[in-house]
């Protein structure tokens, strides 16, 4: 899909003239760099675990190699919105880009089991800077329109470059489990370029202040406004992640065992994912209005895929929920971006993506409840389904609801 033309003009909220597509690609780069860390390690665990077999608890350490750095993010992204909103967002992306590279790297040169888990933790720290701040600062350099196509080809560059890291982590597994990681100095390539290329954005026209005027009272952060699309953005990535974590499993119990079918069944999961994001470009109504057919679709989904005695029904539940999942994830970031002004924008997405990560990190363990309360994986997922559909139903009658009233009087973007 062609990258939606950058605007030329300043948007609504005074921030300063975005020319040319490069700071949009930077800023999708920039927001890669987390799903370099979710999947890249997957390749080489097994390895990791015959390396360390000696260590004690090294069955529970290594997979937190590849999983802490995803709770280390979500705990920690509202400390990194209070900071964007604080020093900036442009200056914390750039060191936290450069913290990562480092902290990334360091694996390469450590043989302690313990003091690598530590660097990952620490992997964490920067890409929930990272990630806050290149959410916000498209934002900032956007607005209406445009600002949702790059929020929907933000997930569309995240779904794509995860099967992308996957396959380098195979392929750099074959030179021993430490050669992966090398991956992680492509942050100090991107930093010097991020610090050049994309522009401070600045604050709402008239807000800026002149020297002789005294600082404005702080007010408080519009927590209300948020809580609601936070807690369904939870929600929300329980039910993105669901195929992704759980679909070779689900392949396993129908019998399913080669790893080029699970692969090629995964591979068509993330594109439909990415056709989802790429239908969300094309939709002109609202948000709002649109996430109950939204959680709707993933629903039925979820319900073919709980229903599903063989491979082709499964596969076919799999596509229809990742479709919905391609929309449902740019469809609550507009809305959440929707509610905030620019003051509140570096906290509020740190909020959101907190949200995000900590869905991400309870799936495994919702569907691990319900299969020890039903007996299997299916039924579990089934039931997920029957909840998404109550949530779609519930999402009802919020449609007709009107946002209320941004500080200052400015009425919030439509949503």
């Amino acid at each position: 899909m062609p990258a939606p033309a950058a605007p030329t003009a300043r948007d609504q909220g005074g921030s300063p003239k975005v020319k040319g597509k490069l700071p949009a690609a930077l800023l999708m780069a920039g927001s890669c760099l987390p799903v370099l860390g979710a999947v890249l390690l997957a390749p080489v665990l097994p390895r990791m675990q015959d390396h360390f077999e000696g260590v004690a608890g090294h069955a529970a350490l290594v997979p937190l190699v590849l999983t802490v750095p995803a709770l280390s993010l979500a705990l920690l992204a509202p400390f990194a919105g209070v900071i964007v909103d604080r020093i900036g967002r442009k200056r914390l992306l750039v060191v936290a880009t450069v913290m990562y590279a480092l902290f990334g790297t360091v694996p390469l040169w450590l043989d302690s089991l313990y003091g690598i888990v530590a660097s990952r933790v620490l992997v964490g720290v920067a890409e929930a800077a990272i990630m806050t701040a290149c959410t916000t600062l498209i934002g900032d350099y956007y607005s209406g329109r445009v600002r949702d196509r790059y929020l929907a080809l933000q997930t569309m560059c995240a779904s794509a470059s995860a099967t992308v890291f996957f396959v380098l982590g195979g392929a750099l597994g074959a030179a021993g489990w430490r050669a992966p990681f090398w991956l992680y100095a492509v942050g100090l390539l991107l930093a010097p370029a991020m610090a050049r290329v994309l522009p401070a954005p600045r604050p709402p026209a008239g807000k800026e202040q002149t020297g002789t005027e005294p600082e404005p009272e702080p007010r408080p952060f519009p927590v209300r406004r948020m809580a609601g699309v936070c807690l369904l953005t939870v929600f929300g990535a329980v039910v993105f992640y669901t195929v992704p974590v759980e679909m070779s499993f689900l392949l396993d119990d129908l019998g399913v065992d080669s790893t080029g079918a699970i692969g090629a069944v995964t591979a068509a999961a993330s594109a439909a994912t990415v056709l989802g994001s790429v239908v969300f470009t094309r939709l002109d109504d609202r948000p709002r209005r649109r996430l109950p057919i939204v959680f709707l679709l993933c629903a039925a989904g979820f319900l073919l895929m709980g229903l599903a005695g063989n491979v082709p029904l499964l596969v076919l539940g799999a596509v229809v929920n990742c479709v919905g999942t391609g929309l449902l994830l740019p469809s609550l970031l507009t809305l959440a971006m929707s509610r905030l002004d620019f003051a509140d924008r570096g906290r509020g997405t740190g909020l959101w993506t907190s949200a995000f990560f900590l869905g991400e990190f309870a799936c495994p363990l919702v569907l691990l409840g319900g299969e020890g309360a039903l007996g299997n994986l299916a039924s579990a997922v089934g039931l997920l389904g029957l909840v998404t559909l109550l949530t779609a139903g519930a999402l009802l009658p919020l449609t007709r609801r009107t946002p209320a009233a941004l500080p200052g009087g400015r009425a919030p973007e439509r949503t």
